[in-house]
C-alpha cells in the first residue's frame, strides 16, 4: 500500500523517491533528446538531475524544519508525482534552477518564525529570489512573500524592511560586473528578460490539459481543508501555514503570466501544492480514499504517456 509505505520518514523512502525521480527524468529526456548524445549533453543532464534531486531534499528539509506537515514522506512523494504528471517541468533548465533558488529562499522566509537572525534570513531570501529572477524573471513575484512574511510575523523594525533591497543590490552589482567583463549588453539582456503572455494555446495538448486539470482539481479541493485546519494549528505556526497559501497563489500567477507557456512554469506551484495536499492526506480517515488519490497521481503519467 502506497499510503502506508510513505506514512513515515525513513531512509528507504528517500531511496525509492530518488529512484522514481531518476526513472521519470531518464524517460522524459529520452523522449525529448533522442539517441544522439555527446559527453557535454550527458554531463549537463547529470547536473540537471542533481538540481532536481537537491530540490527534493531542500524541500523536505524546509518542511520538516518548520513543522509544515507531520513526519512522513507524503510531501516529497507528491512533489515527485507532480513532476511525473507534468514532465514538461524537466525540460527547461533555467526554470529548474530558478525553482531550486526559490526553495532556498522559501526555507529562509518560513524560518523567520523563530525571530532569530532576521536580517541574515531576509538578505539570503532576497538574494536567492533575485538570482532566480535572472534565470526566470517572474520568480521576482516571490518578493511579495517576503513582504507577507514581515507582516504575518509582525516584524516591524524599519531596518529589517530595508534588508531585502540590499540583497537585490548585491546580486545587481555582481551581475552587472559579470556582464561588463563578458561584454554582455545589459540593456538587451533585461529587455529580453521581461515579458508577459496570456496566450495559452501552447498548453493545448492532452498531456498538459489532463495533468494540470488533475493537479489543480486536487489542489483546490485540498486547499479548502488546509485553510479550514489552519485555525487548529498552534498560534506560532499559523503564519507559516498562511505563507504557503500565498506561495501557491504566486505560483499560480506565474503560470498565468509566464511568457513562454510550455508546462515548465508549473514547477513553481509544486512545493506549496505538495504541502497543502500532504496536510489533507494526513487528516483523511478513509484509507481507501487516500490510497485512491495517490494511485490516480501515480497512474496519470502512465496513461498520458500512451496517448
Amino acid at each position: 500500500m502506497i499510503s502506508s509505505f510513505f506514512s513515515q520518514s525513513k531512509p528507504i523512502n528517500f531511496v525509492v523517491i530518488s529512484v522514481m525521480l531518476l526513472v521519470i527524468f531518464v524517460i522524459t529526456k529520452y523522449m525529448t533528446l533522442g539517441l544522439e548524445l555527446d559527453a557535454f549533453l550527458i554531463t549537463k543532464q547529470i547536473l540537471l538531475f542533481g538540481v532536481c534531486l537537491l530540490s527534493v531534499f531542500v524541500f523536505d528539509f524546509l518542511v520538516n524544519k518548520n513543522n509544515l506537515t507531520k513526519k512522513n514522506s507524503y510531501k516529497i512523494l507528491l512533489f515527485i508525482l507532480f513532476i511525473a504528471v507534468l514532465p514538461q517541468t524537466l525540460l527547461n533548465s533555467e526554470t529548474l534552477i530558478a525553482n531550486l533558488f526559490i526553495l532556498f529562499a522559501l526555507r529562509r522566509i518560513i524560518s523567520l518564525r523563530s525571530k532569530k537572525e532576521i536580517k541574515k534570513k531576509l538578505f539570503d531570501a532576497s538574494f536567492w529570489i533575485t538570482v532566480a529572477s535572472l534565470l526566470f524573471f517572474w520568480s521576482a513575484l516571490f518578493f511579495v512573500l517576503i513582504i507577507a512574511a514581515l507582516i504575518v510575523y509582525s516584524i516591524t523594525d524599519l531596518k529589517n524592511w530595508l534588508i531585502p533591497i540590499m540583497g537585490i543590490l548585491a546580486v545587481a552589482i555582481i551581475g552587472a560586473s559579470y556582464m561588463i567583463l563578458m561584454n554582455i549588453d545589459i540593456y538587451s539582456f533585461f529587455n529580453n528578460l521581461v515579458d508577459v503572455s496570456f496566450d495559452f494555446s501552447s498548453l493545448n495538448s492532452k498531456r498538459i490539459i489532463i495533468g494540470s486539470t488533475i493537479l489543480l482539481s486536487f489542489g483546490v479541493w485540498s486547499l479548502f481543508y488546509y485553510i479550514k485546519n489552519i485555525k487548529s494549528k498552534t498560534k506560532s505556526l499559523r503564519p507559516s501555514f498562511s505563507l504557503i497559501v500565498f506561495a501557491a497563489i504566486i505560483g499560480l500567477v506565474i503560470i498565468i503570466i509566464s511568457p513562454e507557456k510550455n508546462g515548465s512554469e508549473f514547477i513553481f506551484l509544486f512545493a506549496p501544492l505538495a504541502i497543502i495536499m500532504t496536510n489533507y492526506l494526513e487528516v483523511i480517515s478513509e484509507k481507501w480514499f487516500k490510497e485512491s488519490l495517490l494511485w490516480i497521481l501515480l497512474l496519470t503519467p502512465i496513461i498520458t504517456l500512451l496517448l
